[in-house]
């Protein structure tokens, strides 16, 4: 019965938290359960490891084959404390700078096309690099996601400064440039796949940020297709909210409407006082007012903006 309730509260936290403690409780929890079945391994047959070589990206694309779903995996997969530590933090500090800029499902939109893209150089580095090719490696960590985040948001924010230990205020530009060439030269040290894929991740965060200065975002395709599964289990379950976009819904209509600045506006639109806001229509309006601010909004958007916001009491 206890085991019930701290299982419940555990999913009542995750789905009311926004998508960039999602992504970090997400991290931690398959860091904890991996853990926990080394140590269950390791008492009943002295190997501690088969759960993480379940998870992790082989290099070898015939070992891929049979293990395609590590394409996603590894990018959620830590073993040492430091390293799921580190990548938290800076998955936090430049997650929340992010979401300064962009819409949440952006960032998770992000984080996994870093992370593939990450896979993606590591993969052909191991297969196509002469005094690579043939080895066996393994890739696991959340850096290559994380780096993309860091790069796209420096890009969108150059001269923004970030306090860091020791340093002081220092400009996002000059962080991700430090980042990328650790990565460079460390592809000549000991951790040569992982840094590989963290140049495969900041070449995605690159390819976001231009491409969303050229107004169209990479990360679309792929929202589109989680919508349209979690719809899909929405339906069949009958649920009646969306997991995957509730707390983006309560946080954007947060930071539109503010703290009551703007009054409710007068709309001579058809829709009544109990029409529904659709979460696309949402969608499109919260866009609109990332992209042009919220005088580009017409009267009838500003009330349906307005609506939203007031039934998700915010």
């Amino acid at each position: 019965m206890a085991m019930a309730t701290i299982i419940d509260d555990i999913k009542r936290t995750y789905h009311n938290s926004t998508m960039l403690l999602r992504l970090i409780y997400i991290n931690v929890g398959v860091f904890v359960l991996v853990h926990l079945i080394a140590l269950v391994g390791m008492l009943l047959t002295g190997q501690g490891d088969a759960a993480l070589r379940w998870l992790e990206l082989p290099s070898d694309p015939l070992t891929l084959l049979h293990r395609p779903w590590t394409l996603l995996t590894y990018m959620f997969t830590h073993y040492s404390l430091w390293h799921i530590l580190f990548n938290m933090l800076w998955l936090y500090w430049l997650g929340s700078v992010f979401m300064d800029y962009f819409m949440p499902k952006q960032l998770a939109g992000l984080y996994v096309l870093g992370g593939l893209g990450g896979a993606l150089l590591y993969l052909l580095a191991y297969n196509c690099l002469p005094h690579l090719a043939g080895s066996q490696a393994y890739l696991l960590g959340a850096s290559a996601a994380v780096i993309a985040i860091v790069v796209a948001v420096a890009i969108q924010a150059p001269d923004r400064k970030m306090g860091l230990l020791f340093l002081g205020d220092v400009s996002l530009k000059w962080i991700a440039l430090v980042t990328v060439i650790i990565s460079l030269i460390g592809i000549d040290g000991g951790n040569v796949g992982g840094n590989i894929a963290h140049v495969g991740g900041a070449l995605v965060g690159v390819w976001y940020a231009l491409a969303i200065k050229r107004g169209h975002d990479i990360t679309a395709p792929l929202n589109n297709a989680i919508d349209a599964v979690v719809g899909l289990l929405r339906h069949r379950d009958g649920a009646g909210t969306d997991v995957w976009s509730r707390p983006v819904r309560k946080r954007k209509a947060a930071q539109a409407t503010g703290t009551g600045k703007h009054a409710e506006p007068k709309s001579d639109s058809k829709h009544g006082e109990d029409d529904e806001v659709s979460e696309k229509e949402l969608d499109d309006i919260l866009g609109k007012l990332k992209a042009s601010g919220y005088d580009a909004l017409s009267d009838e958007e500003k009330a349906k903006l307005f609506k939203a916001s007031r039934k998700r009491k915010v």
